[in-house]
């Protein structure tokens, strides 16, 4: 992929720490054409993380929607704070900040936003009344206070402001450019800090969780909420905002910010399960034997518990149409090779299919060399089966391109199996595969092992 650069380079101030203007030209057909959306999501308990294995989140579920609409694979990395997301995304290394982020005039300087996703007031964030002190609830009563905010965002400027109103000094605190957005409402919490300023949603969201908390203290209009594009992709601009149009008409995005900012109590167990990545951490019970199972593959275990969530959503009891069975979905010519006495057996299962997954590895290995691509034709065989990956290299032989390439090479061959002139073709032993389910397969277990990298130690 060739970016062409801009002329124009970035302007920065003292202050000023990210690139401001596009370095990049690449709008929306780029972006098809390059067949993958990038974008740029905020780590927080709302927008993106990952719950029981599954990813999950606001700004998740509406860019699965829009690039799903767009025709274009669903790409995410994780950032820190606004400045970052401004640079990475002006630098071209993401397409969309997708995460709540405030309409300001000093931010359309730098940044081209959607139509408004909901409107949002700013809050004081502060400990409930005890038997030492009472919640602030004037604005003039922050003079000579200190309040601490992240780096970048819109609460320093509205505290200034405020400032100038009352006619006394706040005195402001921005926090590291690289802590999470919650980081300080913990810290209220918890008794660290005495005072934050965070989004009125966000703060009702976490007062779910941390109920010593004082959310009542509005110290804002309400505000805009948007995602944001570069200044020079005025078609990704108006595509994500014609989606938006549509379904908001059909009621699917008021239904997906329900779920989100209007279910304390489900938000507050996704918070504090062990099985999410917000607290705990874990993916499922069954992680220890995934980890131990994996070291003898010699792949990262978060990999082969992305195949297991894919195969079973962690559930020891599945059984196929096929006979396909537990967590692994073993088949039973695999529990008979493996001598596998209970197939529902959580270690026994996760043992054979490692076993099998070790024995495709090598198999591909005499062949496909690039650790990476291999691991493509390994899964694709996992689910598939050998004989028909086999012929679609074949098939790629055959037409020019490249056997031990997977994207746009082998992938392209083994979706073409459901053609006559294909399936017949003398170089197809297997026959007619109805394979766009194993191409699937592929991009979803790797797409959620980058996940579950993002998320999980």
């Amino acid at each position: 992929m060739v970016f062409f650069c801009s002329s124009v380079r970035a302007k920065k101030t003292a202050e000023q720490t990210f690139t401001t203007t596009p370095q990049v030209d690449f709008d929306l057909e780029q972006i098809k054409e390059r067949g993958y959306l990038n974008a740029l999501v905020d780590n927080n308990s709302v927008s993106y993380f990952i719950f029981r294995g599954e990813p999950m989140g606001y700004e998740y579920e509406l860019l699965q929607m829009f690039a799903e609409d767009i025709g274009v694979e669903l790409r995410i990395r994780i950032i820190s704070g606004v400045e970052e997301s401004i640079d990475l995304l002006n630098k071209g290394e993401g397409d969309v900040i997708a995460f709540p982020l405030t309409i300001t005039d000093e931010r359309n300087n730098y940044v081209s936003f959607s139509q408004p996703l909901f409107t949002t007031n700013q809050v004081l964030v502060q400990r409930k009344a005890d038997s030492t002190h009472k919640p602030i609830r004037l604005h003039s009563d922050l003079i000579g206070k200190k309040i601490y905010v992240m780096k970048g965002s819109s609460f320093k400027d509205r505290l200034q402001r405020l400032s100038q109103e009352i006619g006394g000094q706040i005195e402001i605190v921005e926090d590291s450019a690289g802590a999470e957005t919650e980081s300080l409402i913990r810290q209220v919490a918890t008794g660290e800090i005495p005072l934050t300023v965070t989004d009125q949603t966000f703060a009702m969201i976490n007062a779910s969780i941390y109920p010593e908390l004082d959310i009542n203290t509005i110290i804002s209009l309400p505000q805009e909420i948007a995602w944001a594009t570069r200044n020079n992709s005025p078609e990704l601009r108006g595509a994500i905002n014609e989606w938006l149009t549509a379904i908001k008409k059909r009621g699917q995005f008021r239904y997906i910010y329900d779920r989100y900012f209007n279910s304390p109590r489900t938000t507050a167990l996704r918070m504090s399960s062990d099985y999410s990545s917000l607290s705990g951490g874990k993916l499922s019970i069954f992680d220890s034997t995934i980890r131990v199972e994996s070291e003898k593959l010699g792949w990262d275990w978060r990999l082969v518990a992305s195949i297991v969530y894919q195969e079973s959503g962690f559930d020891p009891h599945v059984k196929s149409w096929a006979g396909a069975v537990g967590l692994m979905q073993l088949m039973p010519a695999a529990s008979r090779q493996f001598k596998v006495k209970n197939a529902y057996d959580p270690e026994q299962n996760i043992q054979a299919g490692v076993r099998v997954l070790q024995y495709l590895d090598g198999l591909w290995a005499k062949t496909v060399t690039d650790p990476n691509e291999r691991l493509k034709f390994v899964l694709a065989s996992y689910n598939v089966g050998v004989s028909h990956v086999i012929d679609a290299r074949n098939l790629a032989t055959k037409y020019g391109k490249d056997p031990t390439k997977w994207d746009d090479n082998v992938e392209m061959y083994l979706m073409l199996k459901t053609k006559r002139q294909y399936y017949r073709d003398p170089v197809v032993t297997a026959g007619y595969c109805r394979c766009m389910g194993p191409v699937n397969y592929v991009k979803e277990v790797i797409g959620r092992f980058e996940a579950y990298k993002a998320h999980i130690n």
